[in-house]
């Protein structure tokens, strides 16, 4: 965030040195490594992922809030920061550090066995190896528990079979965590990419989140040994969880791309005259720029306080639905207030401000839509459930 931005909450007093010197590291490596690209990676609907994974891996990233396994094992805030920094540079960058640390690894670290965490975990860190969460269905998003996929006994094996949509890392994945229905309930499993009877197709016609892989999965008689059950995941409980910590990260993330957008916004009517001032200098343009300022820092607070309440084993889901709710849909907001400010050019891959406002189009319905969200807050304050 430019100074004066920062300066009107302090925001920085209210994070450690060592939070201070993670964010500045990863601010570092997206404005040297990715943020000269990405523009062409999104017009172009194509991302180094698997290059991208090991460089991310090295410098810590992946699963950097996990404990062991070669991880990093780092605050939540820290990593909420980590999101918003390279959220700043694209959204799509965030979902593929997001997806295989607190979808895909996370699943494994909390639900698996200790033979399955030590055969994915210290890769996936590295970023050697790249994994999905196979949750989403095409006609079961909000509603997980509808989902079709089903594994079956046979013998002492697993088979499964489904389709499962929308899968960000899908059709780069060397391992997928494959959330299905059985006779005991929805259960877990590990499924290595390679498996027989297991393909994907990656969806490329996008006009968001182009900068990232997004695909089909298809489990055609996907034979399994019982190993590959996460043992201590039962019911909904743990692909819910999992989804809490992904939304925890766009909490943060979602700040990234408004403070890109404001930051151009504000570089740009300082330079650009109309009617021979700058159109900085406009009253309206002003009441524009201060108002968004104000949402962003607001979300800001709301972030790093959700951080110290995770950090102390204290955050609810509701909470995490009040901050993804709230600070992905400011963001969008402010994109879009930006883009007025640019005019013409707004609308232009020279500038990066459409190009976060259509990701954020994404974001505010994945990992739990606007609605479902509002209705989790409802219910914790009504006590009712309104979603069926």
């Amino acid at each position: 965030m430019s100074q004066s931005l920062s300066q009107l909450f302090a925001l920085d007093s209210l994070l450690t040195p060592e939070e201070i010197e993670i964010r500045t590291t990863v601010r570092e490596f997206a404005a040297e490594r990715i943020r000269p690209h990405i523009a062409e990676w999104f017009e172009d609907g194509q991302l180094p992922a698997r290059e991208l994974a090991v460089e991310l891996g090295s410098l810590g990233v992946l699963g950097m809030h996990l404990d062991g396994y070669d991880c990093a094992g780092m605050s939540a805030t820290a990593y909420g920061l980590a999101c918003l920094e390279l959220e700043a540079v694209d959204s799509g960058i965030r979902s593929l550090v997001s997806v295989q640390g607190s979808l895909a690894m996370f699943s494994i670290h909390r639900w698996g066995s200790e033979e399955q965490k030590q055969q994915w975990l210290p890769p996936m860190a590295a970023g050697r190896a790249i994994g999905c969460f196979g949750l989403t269905e095409p006609d079961h998003g909000s509603d997980p528990a509808g989902m079709r996929t089903r594994a079956t006994r046979d013998g002492r094996d697993w088979v499964l079979n489904g389709t499962k949509m929308w899968i960000t890392n899908g059709s780069i994945a060397d391992v997928a965590v494959v959330w299905a229905q059985t006779d005991d309930g929805i259960r877990g499993f590990v499924v290595p990419t390679d498996t027989p009877g297991f393909s994907t197709s990656e969806i490329r016609a996008k006009m968001s989140l182009r900068a990232s892989v997004t695909s089909e999965l298809v489990l055609d008689e996907v034979r399994l040994p019982d190993t590959a059950v996460l043992p201590h995941a039962r019911g909904l409980r743990g692909p819910l969880t999992s989804l809490g910590e992904a939304r925890f990260g766009i909490i943060f993330g979602a700040l990234g791309a408004a403070r890109d957008c404001l930051e151009i916004a504000i570089e740009y009517a300082q330079t650009r005259e109309v009617f021979d001032k700058p159109l900085a200098a406009y009253q309206l343009t002003q009441a524009k720029l201060a108002d968004m300022a104000l949402e962003l820092g607001k979300g800001h607070l709301l972030a790093y306080h959700l951080g110290r309440l995770k950090d102390r084993g204290d955050i609810t889901a509701e909470q995490v639905s009040t901050g993804k709710l709230n600070n992905v849909r400011e963001a969008l907001a402010i994109a879009r207030e930006c883009r007025t400010i640019l005019g013409a050019n707004g609308i232009t891959l020279e500038y990066p401000v459409i190009r976060h406002a259509n990701n954020l189009e994404s974001v505010l319905t994945y990992e739990g839509t606007s609605e479902v969200h509002q209705l989790t807050i409802g219910k914790a304050l009504t006590g009712s459930t309104a979603f069926r």
